[in-house]
């Protein structure tokens, strides 16, 4: 059977990556939950460690290193290792990333995700163009490091981030520098100065998104965010009531305010057990004059981390008038956890249509 399967992996040498690639993808969409579970967090250790492992005998291979030792007739395996778990550590921050609720601030990863998956194809060299291998092992590492740390510290701001990027870059910078030093074939096949560029440009990309917020703020992650009529607590369950929206929308963004009333935001926000951040409702309305949004009110609230659901809260605002209004929820260090859009319809003689009340 073993043979049959080596037999099979040598005649589909070119597509058998991305298939691995998509295979460790996968497996984590249906093992993996929570950031904070102790299984998750010792699978994406393995799985860093793995890929480390991988990168390493990968590459001595085309040295002869373990010819004539038991390593000799796995070699062809190495490739598709390298690339599960690339697959398993890409589909992790996916299952982490995506559990906001505000898929805007999402999207620069999930790009970086497709030219992840499709990088072997478009390359000529494939997998064997050992750019292409340490410059996407930067990635996945330092992504590792920036919501390992704070999960583990249950501490979370710029500096913490700066820090998981300087943890990430030595290890990245070591890898490459012991490799390169025991690999002559690495050695003709790129060179150490523009590899390194390579890797502190990716760093300084991903600093630059997160300075401009094109990064989620994870581990935290808004899972629930609703614009209300009406929020009453009791038994340590909030009923919120609020007008039910259409398809795949959670809340009517057409929302009836009658004058004199509150208009409440709700918002339940994943942390990790024992994580204690501040978060900011930020209510802004869009000036018709300026088409310039304007903050009308800055709300905090601390959260503590370790409920499934998320940890729930609220503010609220009166006085509204009609237009377009949104309120954004940031940490307090400004890092968007997600954005809610609507509309108000100011108009006293009106009783908002399909209102429903769920239990939070």
């Amino acid at each position: 059977m073993i043979t049959r399967f080596r037999a099979y992996i040598r005649k589909h040498k070119k597509s058998a990556p991305v298939v691995f690639f998509i295979l460790g993808f996968i497996w984590d969409s249906l093992t993996l939950g929570s950031i904070d579970r102790l299984y998750d967090r010792v699978i994406l250790c393995v799985y860093l460690s793995s890929l480390s492992v991988c990168l390493y005998l990968y590459n001595l291979a085309d040295d002869d290193k373990w010819k004539e030792t038991f390593l000799e007739k796995y070699e062809d395996y190495f490739p598709l290792a390298i690339q599960f778990f690339l697959g398993g550590l890409c589909s992790a921050y996916v299952i982490f990333y995506s559990r906001s609720v505000s898929f805007t601030k999402t999207i620069s990863f999930f790009i970086i995700l497709v030219i992840l998956l499709f990088a072997n194809e478009l390359l000529k060299k494939r997998i064997s163009n050992k750019y292409l291998q340490f410059g996407t092992y930067f990635f996945v590492n330092f992504t590792f490091f920036t919501f390992f740390i704070p999960v583990l510290i249950n501490v979370m701001n710029t500096f913490v981030f700066l820090v998981s990027g300087g943890i990430s870059l030595a290890s990245t910078l070591f890898l490459v520098t012991f490799i390169y030093g025991k690999s002559p074939s690495t050695r003709r096949e790129l060179h150490k100065g523009k590899l390194i560029g390579l890797i502190v440009a990716i760093y300084c990309m991903i600093n630059v998104f997160y300075y401009f917020n094109l990064i989620p703020p994870v581990p935290l992650a808004m899972e629930k965010g609703l614009i209300a009529q009406d929020i009453s607590k009791a038994n340590g369950h909030y009923f919120v009531t609020y007008q039910k929206g259409g398809f795949f929308k959670d809340f009517e963004e057409k929302t009836i305010y009658k004058p004199g009333d509150s208009l409440f935001v709700f918002t339940s926000i994943f942390a990790p057990a024992d994580l204690k951040k501040e978060i900011v409702h930020s209510w802004q309305f869009k000036n018709p004059n300026t088409e310039e949004w304007e903050v009308t009110d800055n709300i905090k609230f601390e959260i503590t981390g370790g409920r499934d659901g998320g940890y729930r809260g609220y503010s609220y605002k009166t006085n509204l008038f009609s237009g377009d209004w949104k309120v954004d929820v940031n940490t307090d260090d400004g890092k968007v956890l997600g954005r809610i859009n609507f509309e108000v319809i100011v108009d006293s003689t009106r009783v908002p249509p399909n209102l429903k009340t769920d239990q939070y």
